[in-house]
């Protein structure tokens, strides 16, 4: 390629005509696929006819029977660690959850990541264990709250242990915490 085509922008145009363009072999092709392109191109004799093909990303693929979701796994922490006060590697493994849960790369307001974060402040100016904020307090609905849930996979539990380590002054996660119930999750779902 020329360093003026590197430069021109995509034109649907002329990709669809180098679709039109594509020839089929003799076994015959059904169709050809560039996907960077989103070009499809389906064989009929000598020529393939092209189409562009508007493909749609999906952030958070829907959640599939049978597999535990983030949200739930949030949930699952109540009952392992619900007792514990929250801290800021809890904080920032919900936020972390929250984050891959909803595809958005900020915390929503009134939110379980926004709610763990205040219960964190909240938490280290107080003395007493008794009085402080618990994981059962902030966690518990967690699916509910969410706006949108998937499917945790181990991708999201390194990510929510990554984020729990982090923020541990000892880099270290809470054996029944939050990173632990995501990581669980992510192994169920994988063995599904």
């Amino acid at each position: 390629m020329s360093e003026e085509q590197l430069q021109k922008p995509i034109d649907c145009a002329d990709v669809k005509g180098e679709a039109e363009k594509i020839s089929t072999t003799e076994g015959g092709i059904k169709a050809a696929e560039d996907k960077e392109k989103g070009v499809v191109a389906e064989a009929s004799g000598e020529q393939a006819e092209g189409e562009v093909n508007q493909k749609k990303v999906v952030a958070n693929p829907l959640k599939s029977e049978g597999t535990i979701t983030i949200g739930e796994a949030l949930e699952a922490a109540v009952l392992t660690a619900g007792n514990k006060p929250v801290e800021w590697s809890d904080a920032a493994a919900i936020q972390a959850a929250e984050v891959r849960a909803t595809g958005r790369t900020n915390i929503m307001p009134g939110g379980v990541a926004a709610s763990a974060q205040s219960a964190a402040t909240l938490n280290a100016r107080i003395g007493s264990d008794d009085t402080k904020t618990t994981l059962a307090d902030v966690l518990t609905g967690a699916s509910s709250k969410l706006p949108s849930d998937k499917a945790a996979t181990r991708k999201d539990a390194e990510g929510v242990t990554g984020a729990e380590m982090r923020n541990d002054p000892h880099l270290t996660t809470y054996p029944t915490g939050v990173a632990a119930s995501v990581a669980a999750a992510a192994r169920i779902n994988q063995s599904k």
